[in-house]
């Protein structure tokens, strides 16, 4: 091999095995490594759909960019671009779902204390607030419903459901019902108000929030589509000038600014994430309550 990219073979052997430790990378950094629960396994399959219906689009730009401009990586960084556009510019979606969770658990909340307040059990007051639930936690009541119709024990059901939502704000709600359960006392009612406002609250930071994040991620979105346009164009309008990026240490420097933008990008996007309240109702290894 020359001092330029004429066949392309080692470089592309290079960069291909790393396109699957990129993605590694690239999951993790967006998903995060978390303890497989029912909730993140389900995470997981949702991963797994969107990198299927997303590769292949990423392998059609991708293949095209190598074509027009004969650069290795950038191929593989407008795959990856192509592939994980939405996650690292969209995040919309995502908050909507968050913000309909929190505000699903504010309302079955409220139904919990508004039917136990009219003298209905806890188990009565579970079942009816079970049915009219909407499709957020409509299943996971259901589930905890029939659960306790099968005898078990209000407290392992509890847990069950605490497992299967796997939410820091859900595991208050619970923490309350079970002690509720076992102590027979009163004050329910006061507390399960005071945990419904505290979501309702959260909501309303939450909407405040994406408001203010749609004008900045439609600037960034904006910012990244004129630097991909620009070095598309000189590539395009005036190869003579970029041709230094054709050699073989023109691709690596341009993979390590490739690299840095990116790792930018996820930095980025983490900051911009809601953390979400830490879980205490949790199952320790051998079985017990943690």
């Amino acid at each position: 091999m020359g001092s330029t990219l004429t066949p392309y073979l080692l470089l592309a052997l290079l960069a291909g095995g790393g396109v699957g430790g990129g993605l590694v990378l690239f999951v993790a950094a967006l998903v995060g490594w978390r303890r497989q629960t029912k909730a993140t396994t389900a995470v997981s399959r949702q991963v797994g759909r969107f990198l299927r219906r997303r590769a292949g689009a990423a392998l059609v730009v991708g293949l095209v960019v190598l074509v027009v401009m004969r650069w290795p990586v950038a191929a593989i960084a407008a795959g990856l671009l192509v592939m994980f556009w939405s996650s690292l510019f969209g995040g919309a979606a995502a908050e909507r779902v968050a913000l309909a969770r929190v505000e699903a658990l504010a309302t079955w909340t409220e139904s919990l204390r508004d039917t136990i307040a009219s003298a209905a059990g806890l188990e009565q007051a579970i079942g009816a607030s079970a049915r009219t639930a909407g499709d957020v936690l409509g299943p996971y009541l259901v589930a905890l419903d029939d659960r306790i119709r099968s005898r078990m024990s209000m407290r392992e059901a509890l847990h069950r459901l605490a497992a299967d939502l796997d939410d820091g704000g859900a595991d208050m709600v619970i923490a309350a019902l079970i002690q509720a359960s076992e102590l027979r006392g009163e004050g329910l009612r006061e507390v399960l108000t005071d945990l419904a406002n505290d979501a309702r609250a959260k909501v309303a930071m939450r909407n405040r929030v994406f408001a203010s994040r749609a004008g900045t991620r439609r600037s960034v979105q904006i910012v990244v589509g004129v630097i991909v346009v620009m070095v598309v164009g000189l590539r395009v309008f005036n190869p003579a000038y970029t041709e230094p990026f054709g050699t073989v240490q023109g691709q690596a420097v341009l993979a390590v600014v490739f690299g840095l933008f990116a790792f930018g990008l996820v930095w980025l996007q983490r900051l911009a994430r809601v953390p979400a309240p830490n879980r205490f109702l949790v199952r320790a290894s051998t079985g017990g309550a943690a």
